[in-house]
């Protein structure tokens, strides 16, 4: 038997054209009366950059930069929802009562939305992917892929298309 899905977790990087993927975890939270939660995690930095990081600033200033980066990323989700739901759900009133949470947190983004996938108990995750080029692809392997590796859960990937759409949290 098929579990019932009703949470989705929507995953962003924020970046041009990370809305066109909204709009499936939106379609598939009115087909199964399900809520979403967005997440959003801010990269860890890479050891060195923290070390030089760390010292220039002490625990107390990194704590506050690091809670300003949170908060300001998620009034931005915020204002990008609302201004998705005005321009293509004028009609659904209850676009953003689908959504649950905005989840942001700092980490490495593969390992953060495997644990949130699971804390949270989602049913599914829906994830954009830019399809970056071979050599991009040889170096990095993408948090896409590093999820498929080891997620439990249905994922859903939706490839974002070239060029600019008509909505995008990248301009908010």
């Amino acid at each position: 038997m098929i579990p019932k899905i009703q949470r989705i977790l929507y995953t962003t990087d924020l970046s041009e054209n990370s809305a066109y993927a909204f709009r499936y975890a939106i379609d598939s939270a009115k087909k199964h009366d399900a809520n979403i939660i967005i997440l959003h995690v801010i990269e860890r930095m890479r050891p060195f950059t923290g070390f030089l990081a760390d010292s220039y600033l002490d625990e107390e200033h990194s704590k506050k930069f690091s809670d300003e980066k949170i908060t300001y990323t998620m009034d931005r989700i915020r204002k990008g929802l609302e201004l998705f739901c005005d321009r293509e759900l004028k009609d659904d009133p209850e676009c953003v009562d689908r959504v649950e949470s905005i989840e942001v947190c700092e980490g490495y983004p593969a390992e953060e939305i495997l644990k949130k996938a699971d804390q949270l108990n989602c049913d599914v995750i829906i994830m954009g992917t830019h399809g970056k080029g071979v050599i991009s692809h040889t170096f990095f392997r993408s948090v896409v892929e590093r999820v498929l590796h080891r997620v439990r859960k249905p994922v859903f990937i939706i490839p974002l298309p070239k060029g600019e759409t008509d909505i995008t949290f990248h301009d908010i």
